[in-house]
């Protein structure tokens, strides 16, 4: 059997990656050869990663599932891929499956690290799957009640997919808070309501702030009812983060409380995997609204230049950028 060629995107300095060849190792019994459809950039962590601000303390941490290298270079990082299986066990040859990999062509992997999408998900969508699983964990840490005032500060995709889930609770009103009116448009698609930071609604019961810049943190301190909660979901990397803990923090007796998807959820963990977190995830990837989150699609060769324009601004309005592969 000849060897299978694939390529693969390596950050091979801060600020600069590029498409390299490598040969494929032929899989075994208990693993698949998987060829990509889709990948979705994860436009926080990954900028992050490419402009090399992964704290030297966070390295080992920070290492996705199937990386390659270490930080801050030369390394191959991302973790949200769709394809279909052409070798492997029988009850997944030809399946659409969705794998925690980075951007690559083909990839040998583990039979246990795929995840079957459901039937009525269409493999594009399916680059949100990562996305939807931390809004999940999210909401676990957060764990809002019946009829809860939600704000949600920060309308990239892990944002909108949190007011998303958090909207379809019974009695809660949610509010999407951005500095971005074209964020208004999309938030309407999910059926969120909007608000720029002048015009949000206060006193909420429940914060939850994925803005990723302080401003944004302190407009969500700034939101919280007394004895509230504000969900920190946002990750930094090396940057400084300024905390307005003076005016009236202590005397509302307020929570500033932090998520992060790398472990289910304390409430959850003792009866969830992550797989069964990740299966729930997908199953809520069957609603077309979701479609309005990818903003931006390219072919695999621009991916270099994708991530270079990704990550040299913050202002941006790219959601979810997917990555379409040669087929």
């Amino acid at each position: 059997m000849s060897d299978t060629l694939a390529q693969a995107c390596w950050l091979t300095q801060p600020g600069h990656a590029e498409l390299r060849t490598e040969i494929l190792p032929q899989p075994g019994p208990d693993q698949v050869l998987v060829k990509a459809l889709h990948s979705g950039i994860s436009r926080g962590t990954e900028t992050l990663v490419f402009r090399g601000e992964v704290p030297a303390s966070e390295f080992e941490r920070m290492r996705a599932p199937f990386q390659a290298g270490d930080f801050p270079a030369p390394v191959k990082y991302g973790y949200n891929s769709v394809g279909l299986v052409e070798q492997g066990p029988a009850h997944l040859l030809g399946q659409t499956v969705f794998c925690l990999y980075p951007h690559q062509t083909h990839y040998v992997v583990p039979a246990t690290a795929v995840h079957l999408l459901p039937p009525d998900v269409p493999p594009a969508r399916a680059v949100l799957a990562a996305n939807v699983e931390t809004a999940v964990n999210a909401l676990w840490d957060a764990a809002p009640r019946v009829g809860d005032r939600i704000a949600v500060v920060g309308g990239g995709t892990v944002g909108l997919l949190v007011a998303w889930l958090a909207a379809r609770l019974p009695g809660c009103q949610v509010q999407l808070v951005d500095t971005q009116e074209a964020r208004r448009a999309v938030a309407e698609r999910l059926h969120v309501d909007f608000a720029l930071p002048d015009a949000a609604r206060g006193e909420a019961d429940l914060v939850i702030h994925a803005s990723g810049q302080s401003e944004g943190l302190a407009t969500a301190l700034n939101l919280a009812a007394f004895e509230a909660t504000v969900l920190e979901l946002s990750w930094y990397g090396e940057r400084p983060v300024t905390v307005p803990l003076g005016g009236a923090f202590h005397a509302r007796r307020l929570i500033l409380k932090s998520s992060q998807v790398g472990q289910v959820a304390t409430a959850q963990r003792a009866r969830w995997s992550h797989r069964r977190r990740f299966e729930l995830a997908l199953s809520f990837l069957n609603h077309p609204a979701l479609d309005a989150l990818i903003t931006d699609a390219s072919p695999f060769a621009a991916l270099p230049e994708v991530l270079a324009r990704l990550a040299a601004s913050r202002l941006d309005t790219t959601l979810c950028h997917r990555i379409d592969y040669p087929q």
